[in-house]
């Protein structure tokens, strides 16, 4: 018999979706015309609605491993797993490239593409391919180094590797400016090994109590060594951290890490909560809980949709400001630069979210239990 879904999971998934929406609706919406962790410019709210959204990343990676590794426990051998990672990992490229360009830029010029999370999760998935034929042991000890080990070779530019200068952008030197056919937001290192620490703790969820015990302790450790590296301003971040003009903003210093490429600081701070909410989620009963678990059990559909949605509602946001709308029909960027009478404050932006979220739930829900019914191939790729 089939194992069943571990609900937490999609529960932790569809929470990490929602507040991945609110990030990208306050990209098309926001009125602030700058980085929302620029210490000298934002406010604790703005800071703090952008901080929330880096455990986004962090979450899909380690999921998307260790949902890989459970699928062995619904019946798939080995190589299926390897062979589902090879060709779900292409997919989510190709999509990358295409459809999910098209929703940023609204135009047909996609040209040059972003490479993104759905980038990201991509090849990683395709590496993972390889990885995935490996001892598990050996995957994690693969991923624990990719993770803790990476910072090192920071001072490596692309320009040591001459020819292949290339290479070492798309896997550890984010460049989002630079290539006539593609910017380069997520370099594929550390993020595959997130992956892999992902797989890794598949076999923890043979045994559901003391996976619970593990993943609070794992989850505890990586905060309390996110807090003594910070505090020791060296190895960890290439961002050193400095007392500011009040305590608030001394502790907003302290929590921006940099999170292209993730650093260790980064990782640490975002995957320690994210494993003790895997373990606590387990409990989580009620509607808000019910929600986010549709949302979790169709996150490619939802991921897709709101970037539609969003980009739709600035569009319709522009035209009622000053009735045009052409910035928002090219590629500039997944975050262009909007003229100034074009915003929406704060509160504006999370009214909307709540409005693109809540709409897209019926949706989510259809297709949840489509997905529920029937076991076609193809809905395991969407």
């Amino acid at each position: 018999m089939a194992a069943p879904r571990v609900a937490s999971i999609d529960c932790l998934r569809g929470l990490v979706m929602v507040l991945m929406a609110l990030d990208h609706v306050r990209g098309f919406l926001s009125d602030a015309r700058f980085a929302p962790v620029d210490l000298a410019r934002t406010t604790p709210a703005l800071f703090l609605t952008r901080w929330v959204t880096h455990f986004c990343a962090p979450a899909f990676f380690l999921l998307a491993g260790l949902g890989a590794f459970l699928s062995l426990a619904r019946g798939r051998t080995p190589p299926e797993v390897s062979r589902f990672f090879l060709t779900r990992g292409l997919w989510l490229v190709l999509l990358e490239l295409t459809v999910v360009a098209f929703g940023w830029y609204f135009t047909w010029r996609l040209v040059p593409w972003t490479a993104g999370v759905i980038w990201a999760l991509g090849w990683s998935m395709v590496l993972m391919a390889v990885l995935a034929w490996l001892p598990i042991p050996v995957i994690a000890i693969i991923g624990v180094a990719l993770i803790g080990l990476h910072n090192l070779t920071d001072a490596v530019t692309p320009g040591a590797f001459g020819a292949l200068g290339w290479l070492w952008r798309v896997l550890h030197v984010p460049d989002p400016h630079a290539g006539a056919l593609l910017r380069i937001d997520y370099p594929l290192v550390p993020w595959v090994g997130v992956m892999a620490v992902g797989y890794s703790l598949g076999p923890l969820f043979r045994h559901p109590e003391r996976r619970r015990r593990v993943l609070v302790v794992l989850g505890l450790v990586a905060v309390a060594a996110f807090v003594a590296l910070r505090l020791a301003n060296g190895f960890g971040d290439p961002q050193p951290w400095a007392p500011q003009r009040s305590a608030v903003f001394t502790g907003l210093a302290f929590l921006r890490v940099r999170k292209y490429p993730p650093s260790l600081d980064f990782l640490l701070m975002t995957l320690g909560p994210i494993l003790i909410a895997l373990a606590g989620l387990e409990r989580a009963r009620g509607r808000v809980a019910e929600i986010l678990v549709t949302f979790g059990r169709a996150p490619l559909l939802f991921y897709v949709l709101h970037i539609y949605v969003a980009h739709a509602v600035a569009v319709v946001t522009a035209y009622a400001q000053r009735g045009t709308a052409t910035f928002l029909f090219e590629n500039a960027g997944v975050t262009p630069i909007y003229p100034d009478w074009y915003w929406l404050g704060l509160a504006g932006v999370y009214g909307a979210w709540l409005l693109i979220v809540a709409a897209l739930y019926p949706v989510c829900r259809a297709f949840a239990a489509i997905k529920a019914r029937r076991r076609d191939w193809w809905l395991s790729y969407l």
